[in-house]
């Protein structure tokens, strides 16, 4: 007698559904996870910039309160991803329409791709010139192990990204640190004494703001993970705690490197310490970490514009960044960081939806509308806020227009 019985296939990263209850994962794990994906070296080059514009005490200002900012933001974010169960590609559905939510999902996972490209050539360009002499050859390839490495973390999901999250955030966090100290006490006097030196140009407002832009576009990203969390309570704890731990990590690293060799990197740190074998696997797990995150998030959000499973569009994507990853790295970086301020108006408006139509996002939550013109208006108008309006925090100018331009539709909508 022939068997009928199918095989059903479970998708454990659920890109078209909530995470269910008996799929969500430890607050330990949770924890793990959002630390590594905040160890992000392109934050070493905001460490810099405020070393060398601020003192000490100018840096601990303007790290505390661009931490909080970008906390609240990514916390509140946190929550809603728990709390639903939904990735930010299903709460976009929500909140600009069905077809309204391919803007976001293509805003997200260009810039994705983009810090991904930037990441393997942040590892590639400087262990080929201190291993391998530097040449063409060598640079490509460390470029395509790293960039086959990373996609395949990303590939398998969430699981790939708990494993190597628990093997990197405590290397990274305990080596990183402890050449910090290392270089701190080779240096002139006090810590204090060596922040000294700043040039003074930067206010505490705007090396605020640079802590803000450093990840405000990783972390719009953030229900991607935190809807695996226990609740909503865990989501957030975990998001806020591990931002902000990761992030001053990454700012002391670089603000060290600064003052210490003149670079903005950790890994020039280890290097002039004489530990190049640990500065080679610092800095690569430390790209490794945020770069399958970032992946990931591509993955998902190219899988809701074109209706494909999240594992090939994670190809896709870790294919396109690899091979565009020298030329990233030498050409995009300043227009990553202006995509940056396309994100917030995003993130707040998945927020602001969640808390003003609670009922929608209960079961499926009814029927979908086709496009949100008020919400995609406000995210546009809120990126050009942000990016040409030279005052204040850039990131909060575009949410404040965002949030305005999605109120007006929703008095619109009830009249």
């Amino acid at each position: 007698m022939k068997n009928d019985t199918k095989t059903t296939v479970i998708d454990i990263d659920y890109a078209e559904s909530a995470v269910p209850e008996g799929s969500r994962r430890s607050i330990l794990t949770m924890f793990m996870i959002m630390l590594g994906f905040t160890f992000f070296s392109a934050s070493m080059w905001v460490g810099q910039e405020l070393a060398d514009g601020l003192d000490f005490w100018g840096f601990l200002k303007a790290l505390l309160l661009g931490g909080a900012i970008l906390g609240l933001y990514t916390g509140l974010l946190g929550y809603v991803g728990a709390k639903t169960g939904l990735s930010m590609d299903l709460l976009a559905q929500r909140t600009f329409g069905r077809k309204g939510s391919y803007l976001s999902s293509a805003m997200i996972s260009f810039t994705q791709i983009g810090w991904f490209g930037v990441g393997i050539a942040m590892f590639a360009i400087p262990v080929s010139k201190e291993l391998l002499g530097g040449s063409t050859m060598a640079q490509w390839a460390l470029v395509i192990i790293a960039g086959i490495c990373m996609t395949a973390s990303a590939y398998f999901g969430i699981k790939s990204l708990t494993i190597v999250s628990y093997i990197a955030v405590p290397l990274v966090a305990v080596l990183g640190t402890a050449a910090m100290i290392m270089a701190v006490q080779r240096g002139d006097g006090t810590i204090i004494d060596q922040f000294a030196v700043s040039s003074g140009t930067l206010t505490v407002i705007g090396g605020a703001g640079l802590v803000v832009g450093s990840f405000v576009s990783g972390g719009t990203a953030t229900p991607n993970f935190t809807r695996f969390a226990k609740n909503g309570a865990v989501g957030a704890l975990t998001t806020v705690v591990a931002f902000f731990i990761g992030n001053s990590l990454m700012f002391f690293f670089g603000a060290v490197s600064s003052i210490f060799v003149g670079g903005n990197d950790i890994f020039e740190v280890m290097i002039n310490l004489n530990l190049f074998y640990l500065a080679v696997l610092v800095l690569g797990l430390n790209i490794w970490t945020t770069n399958d995150n970032a992946l990931y998030s591509a993955g998902l959000g190219l899988s809701n514009i074109f209706h494909q499973k999240k594992k090939p569009m994670v190809l896709v994507s870790g294919i396109i960044g690899t091979v565009a990853a020298v030329w990233l790295y030498y050409n995009f970086c300043d227009w990553l960081n202006i995509l940056n301020c396309t994100l917030p108006p995003i993130g707040i408006l998945l927020v602001l939806d969640y808390f003003m139509h609670k009922e929608d996002y209960a079961g499926n939550g009814g029927s979908l509308r086709e496009v949100n013109w008020f919400a995609v208006a406000g995210v546009v108008l809120g990126a050009v806020t942000a990016n040409l309006l030279h005052w204040g925090i850039a990131s909060i100018n575009g949410m404040v227009v965002a949030v305005v331009c999605y109120l007006i539709g929703q008095v619109v909508e009830k009249k």
